[in-house]
C-alpha cells in the first residue's frame, strides 16, 4: 500500500510542480504497479490540479502556471488514453468555452480552459467575441455537453442571456454555465442558466454536477 500511497503522491507533486517528466515517469510507473487508470487519473494527477485551483485563487500563482500544471495533466493523460476503456475514458466530456459576443477578455477564460482539461475534460477553447450561434454550432460539431460563457463587462452579460435563449430556441441539448466579474448567481438564474462559477475551481465542481444531470 505504501509503494501505491507514494505513486500517488508523485503524481500530484508533479502537477503542482508543473514537472512533465516527473509526471509521466509516475504514470508509467503507477501502470507498471497496476493501479487503475481512474485511479491514477482522480486520486493523484486530480488532487494536484485541485491544489493549483486553491493556489491560484488564493493569489499565490498566476496563468502561466495554471498553464503549465494544464499541459503536465495533458502529457499523463496522453499515455493513459490507450489503457483506458471505453466506460473509463480519461476525458470526462467535452466543454466548449469562451468569451461572449463584443467581450475581449480571455484571462479568466483561459485559467477556466486550463483548469477543465487538467480535470480530463475535452475543453473546445472558440476565444473571444463568441455569439450564441457559434457556441451552439461548436457544441454541435464536437459532442459538447456544456457551454461555458465569460463576460468580464457589464455591458455583455447580455450575451450571456442570448446564448441561454438561443440554446433554448434550437432545443438544442447543453447546458449553460457562466461567470466574469459582473455576473452573479441571482443573474444566472434570472436567464435561466444551469449554473454560475465564481472561480475556475468552482467551474470544475459545477460540470462534473452537471455529468449525466
Amino acid at each position: 500500500m505504501t509503494d501505491r500511497s507514494e505513486i500517488l503522491e508523485e503524481l500530484k507533486t508533479s502537477i503542482e510542480t508543473w514537472d512533465v517528466q516527473k509526471a509521466v515517469d509516475a504514470t508509467n510507473r503507477a501502470l507498471e504497479a497496476g493501479i487503475e487508470p481512474k485511479d491514477i487519473v482522480n486520486d493523484g494527477l486530480g488532487k494536484g490540479m485541485e491544489d493549483i485551483g486553491k493556489r491560484f485563487d488564493a493569489a499565490e500563482i498566476f496563468l502561466p502556471q495554471v498553464v503549465a500544471a494544464s499541459k503536465t495533466m495533458e502529457a499523463a493523460l496522453k499515455i493513459l488514453g490507450p489503457v483506458m476503456s471505453a466506460g473509463d475514458s480519461a476525458m470526462k466530456g467535452t466543454v466548449v468555452m469562451g468569451t461572449v459576443e463584443g467581450d475581449i477578455h480571455e484571462i479568466g477564460k483561459n485559467v477556466c480552459c486550463a483548469m477543465l482539461r487538467g480535470a480530463g475534460y475535452n475543453v473546445i477553447d472558440m476565444g473571444c467575441d463568441v455569439t450564441a450561434q457559434d457556441f451552439v454550432d461548436a457544441a454541435d460539431d464536437n459532442d459538447a455537453f456544456v457551454i461555458g460563457g465569460s463576460a468580464l463587462m457589464t455591458t455583455t452579460l447580455e450575451a450571456q442571456r442570448e446564448v441561454v435563449d438561443y440554446v433554448k430556441e434550437t432545443e438544442s441539448p447543453y447546458k449553460t454555465v457562466f461567470g466574469g466579474a459582473p455576473c452573479s448567481r441571482a443573474w444566472c438564474e434570472q436567464i435561466g442558466a444551469d449554473g454560475y462559477s465564481e472561480t475556475a475551481a468552482d467551474l470544475v465542481s459545477l460540470v462534473d454536477s452537471l455529468r449525466g444531470a
